[in-house]
């Protein structure tokens, strides 16, 4: 077992913003401002989607770019909320719903233990979906619950031979795969493309992972109770796997984050595109209604990279972080792998 210091994962996050402090003392102020400004708050522009070899150099220096184009157009011309209901029809989707709109956080429960929450799920027509959504938004509204359309392993393409996904009315709007990641042959990248509205990231490179404090929580579900209607988290079985996670909830309150963390903010607008790095920190919050699709690239697990992103979190097999609840006992699942 590597145990790997606080002290020693500091020093490459120190390292990799641009080593201000020995630069400093040796009077390279010219230096370490060039320095900061490759690695610190930094990140690329571009103006137009690149190519297969422009997106295989930024995955190779491996920082955000805010790309302010669409690999989307279709969607972003035509997907108002009269369009998204008409093409969807009553076909039922899965759609997110939590009293709180902390869907895969760290969450309260009602026993006063923390832990890793997900959504109630329920399944509704596209144009029900919309009103409650709007209604969200109506300060008039008494529903208090927040609807949330989210769901991974290719929900506009499904992923399980024969069977159809709930949005294949939209999916002539929307290219199946990037031609300049799949050429580029890059795994586990993130494209993210913003259609209506907008999303601000707050992201942290890989090697401040030490700044994000994860902890081992045990696992939840909301429920909604037969009685009431209300929804309740509900803890699964003892049995089942607990979720590493960061314990820092809000990483846009600063006072919640070391002082040697340097947050990233990036703001992504209808029509512009996020591409963010595997093993990069993010939390994401929006202020209006928006949609948006993201594209994801498995990660090859061959080669260093997967080493590094291991090292970066705190070490690998055998160090696990604490809990997150006082008095909980976790076994490190990490063990039973194999080598």
């Amino acid at each position: 077992m590597v145990d790997i210091s606080k002290r020693t994962l500091k020093w490459i996050s120190e390292e990799y913003y641009g080593m201000y402090k020995f630069l400093e003392t040796i009077g390279l102020e010219r230096i370490n401002s060039h320095c900061a400004d490759l690695n610190g708050s930094h990140y690329d522009t571009l103006e137009t989607l690149p190519s297969a070899l422009e997106f295989a150099q930024l995955v190779r220096v491996s920082r955000p770019a805010l790309i302010r184009d669409c690999p989307v157009p279709k969607a972003t011309t035509r997907w108002t909320d009269e369009y998204l209901a008409k093409q969807c029809g009553e076909s039922l989707i899965s759609v997110a719903v939590t009293p709180n709109g902390r869907a895969d956080a760290i969450t309260r429960g009602p026993d006063e233990r923390l832990y890793f929450a997900e959504p109630h799920v329920e399944h509704m027509s596209m144009t029900e979906f919309l009103v409650r959504l709007s209604s969200g938004h109506d300060s008039q509204s008494t529903d208090s619950e927040v609807v949330y359309l989210q769901s991974q392993d290719g929900n506009l393409f499904s992923s399980t031979p024969d069977v159809e996904s709930e949005f294949r009315a939209l999916s002539s709007d929307v290219p199946k795969d990037l031609p300049f990641i799949t050429e580029a042959l890059d795994p586990y990248e993130n494209i993210y493309s913003v259609i209506r509205g907008s999303k601000t990231f707050t992201v942290f490179p890989p090697t401040e992972g030490w700044c994000m404090e994860e902890r081992i929580y045990p696992h939840a579900t909301y429920e909604r109770s037969p009685e009431t209607s209300e929804l309740t988290l509900v803890p699964s079985p003892s049995s089942g796997p607990p979720v590493r996670w960061s314990s820092i909830q809000d990483p846009t309150d600063t006072d919640s984050l070391p002082s040697e963390a340097h947050p990233i903010y990036i703001t992504v607008n209808a029509g512009e595109s996020l591409y963010l790095p595997a093993g990069w920190w993010h939390y994401v919050r929006q202020s209006e209604m928006t949609i948006a699709v993201n594209y994801w690239y498995d990660m090859e697990s061959r080669g260093m990279s997967w080493v590094w992103l291991n090292l970066l979190r705190g070490g690998g097999k055998g160090n696990s972080p604490p809990p997150g609840n006082e008095g909980d006992e976790f076994v490190d699942s990490s063990d039973d792998e194999e080598d």
